[in-house]
């Protein structure tokens, strides 16, 4: 269990890395270099846009990848995955300016984004489900917090070395050729994760499947689309959370309030580096009381926070903004600890890769995909402080607290016979 949650840990961080270095991007460097006629605050929400195409494309991916996971195992999609997102990772950092080759260069972004978001939505499902499927019943919560854990690795790893570029270079270096770097660097990463995959095996709970779902969508639609539709709404405050405090807050923050790059990095990645740290004792605690409580008690702080947060930022204050930040991820962790354990319970083996990832990504779109777009917008239309943010992310963590009140526990104690989608 510790090599196949290692391996998953290691996977995740590595594609997550690849899709946040671009969120980073956006928000830093992208809107001037790729959209030069536009005003600054037109840049930045043009820069965004493209941020949210790799959202759009994550559902497709979990399409893709998840018919391949329930017809043909768990782990081919995690090789395939990977290469996928890193060698598309690694050509935006190839790509012409704007000044270089005009409109074909936002285009390129366009697609080379596309195809991020396409890998990135097969990765989750199948990174999880081999670990879940593996692991005990009674500590399923936990081992499968492993794989949750990768992103806020994936993102450390992306923003320290945007963060060590920046130390490192002049601003018009950074501009020319730094931002490039990181996305260089997904070649040696995604290299490394494919060798720490090569030799895991497939999924227990996969091989015992003896009548595979010959069209797992359409099986899928037919008889979950009620549960697709609820675990989609239910995620959605989570990626909106998330990319709220550490996309739309570097722009914000730099852009309307004058903080510095540096400063507003290192706030946003300590409070991540305390979310990763809570993300196992988060899985615990839902793996002892059930995922649903844990999963409610994140929407519910996250609805009471959001106003304070917004606040807290617009302090431009290292401490206070650390602080809001720290408090809306903490809310986040709560649930997303133990929706990689909730998730493939909530569906039957033979759709669960399909299901598991669809039911994420589509929580992508809903929250994540739109986000920092229209809380730029919303933040230039407010004062000081952008109340409007505010309730945007309100009303985004009611919506999942009403998906999620609506959805059955799963922990393994708690299921009676009578349920046939958990195992």
């Amino acid at each position: 269990m510790l090599r196949l949650a290692a391996a998953s840990l290691a996977g995740t961080a590595i594609e997550f890395y690849d899709f946040f270095v671009y969120g980073t991007a956006a928000a830093l460097v992208l809107g001037p270099l790729f959209f030069p006629t536009f005003s600054p605050l037109a840049g930045t929400l043009a820069a965004f846009a493209t941020f949210g195409v790799g959202f759009v494309a994550r559902p497709l991916g979990a399409v893709l990848f998840g018919h391949v996971g329930d017809r043909r195992g768990r782990r081919p999609v995690l090789v395939v995955s990977l290469l996928l997102t890193g060698a598309s990772t690694v050509a935006v950092g190839c790509v012409p300016t704007y000044d270089a080759i005009g409109v074909a260069a936002p285009l390129l972004l366009l697609v080379l984004r596309f195809l991020q978001g396409l890998g990135l939505g097969g990765e989750w499902g199948g990174a999880v489900l081999l670990t879940a499927e593996h692991a005990p019943a009674g500590r399923r919560a936990l081992w499968s917090s492993f794989p949750q854990v990768g992103p806020a690795v994936g993102f450390l790893l992306a923003n320290g070395t945007v963060l060590a570029l920046s130390a490192a270079l002049t601003d018009e270096q950074f501009a020319q050729w730094g931002w490039r770097v990181p996305f260089w660097a997904a070649g040696a990463l995604a290299l490394l994760g494919l060798w720490l995959r090569s030799s895991l095996p497939e999924s227990p709970r996969f091989l015992e499947i003896d009548d595979h779902a010959r069209v797992p969508l359409a099986e899928l639609l037919r008889d979950h689309w009620r549960l697709v539709l609820l675990t989609g709404g239910a995620l959605a405050v989570g990626y909106a959370v998330f990319y709220a405090v550490t996309t739309w807050s570097l722009a914000y923050a730099t852009e309307r309030l004058g903080v510095s790059r540096t400063i507003m990095l290192v706030c946003v990645m300590a409070a991540v580096v305390v979310k990763g740290a809570l993300t196992p004792v988060m899985a615990l605690l839902g793996d002892r009381h059930g995922r649903r409580p844990l999963c409610l008690a994140g929407c519910a702080a996250a609805a009471l926070w959001m106003f304070p947060m917004v606040a807290l930022l617009s302090t431009g204050e290292p401490l206070p903004m650390f602080l809001g930040i720290l408090g809306a991820l903490i809310a986040f962790v709560t649930m997303f600890a133990v929706v990689a354990a909730y998730l493939p319970e909530l569906y039957a083996p033979r759709v669960r890769c399909t299901g598991a990832s669809v039911g994420y990504n589509l929580g992508g779109v809903l929250g994540g995909a739109l986000t920092p777009v229209v809380a730029t917008a919303l933040a230039e239309r407010s004062g000081r402080v952008p109340w409007g943010v505010g309730a945007y992310l309100t009303g985004i963590a009611l919506l999942s607290l009403g998906c999620f009140a609506l959805l059955p526990e799963t922990r393994p104690v708690a299921v009676t016979a009578a349920r046939p989608v958990t195992d």
